[in-house]
């Protein structure tokens, strides 16, 4: 009866170690562009603008059936209706640069604030929101032209995000 009993015991502890034996296919993780990413994060902004740049950070050159490590880089463009962006990866699949180009997109509030307090009774006709990133820097550049309007009288006007004119 000892003897039974310590059979079924090593049976019963062996049996899950043969169980948790699992195979599983080769499986690469591929990290997106979080600097990108971090940088670019605005609440302020269009969703469609902020999911194209979602894109843009998620973005892999290497999945795509034109990629071939021989070249250095590749651009990208992707569009929506509000605007374009063009994008650098590198042959790793690494995002370096972009140029981004929108119209007529929701101002942030500090801007808004800026343009009422510059320049009351004046409305924005057009606004052009402009944003460069680099690489290397780990830094971006967003700018607004805006077109206000008074009556018949027509000025330009150039801010960053933070509603400081340029």
């Amino acid at each position: 009866m000892k003897n039974l009993f310590l059979f079924l015991l090593a049976f019963g502890l062996t049996t899950p170690v043969f169980a948790q034996i699992i195979e599983l296919d080769t499986v690469v993780v591929r990290p997106i562009t979080y600097r990108y990413i971090y940088e670019m994060e605005d609440d302020d902004v269009d969703q469609s603008v902020k999911d194209l740049q979602m894109k843009l950070g998620k973005f892999d050159v290497t999945k795509e059936e034109y990629y071939s490590d021989e070249y250095d880089s590749y651009f990208v463009s992707f569009y929506i209706p509000e605007g374009y962006a063009v994008a650098t990866y590198n042959q790793d699949g690494e995002l370096l640069r972009t140029i981004e180009r929108y119209k007529n997109v929701k101002l942030p509030f500090a801007v808004s604030k800026a343009l009422t307090e510059r320049f009351p009774n004046w409305v924005v006709d057009k606004d052009i929101y402009k944003v460069s990133y680099s690489e290397p820097k780990w830094e971006s550049k967003k700018t607004y032209k805006l077109k206000l309007s008074n009556g018949k009288k027509n000025i330009r006007v150039k801010t960053d995000q933070d509603g400081n004119f340029l």
